[in-house]
């Protein structure tokens, strides 16, 4: 079997798993409340999207 003549250092092993990193989900603001929410969905608080009221949400008291 095949091995490694000299060790992998910490720097060149970082440097190869660079990519693997965990991306930030992108996020927007509603235009309505000002929640922050995935975009191309309705918001859950307001119930609006694109600025038009598509459901109806319970008030909190």
């Amino acid at each position: 079997m095949a091995v490694p003549f000299r060790k992998v250092s910490k720097t060149r092993k970082r440097m190869r798993r660079s990519h693997n990193a965990l991306e930030v989900v992108g996020t927007v603001t509603c235009k309505e409340c000002g929640a922050v929410i995935k975009p191309h969905r309705v918001c859950k608080k307001c119930g609006s999207y694109k600025g038009n009221k598509v459901i109806e949400t319970k008030k909190a008291e």
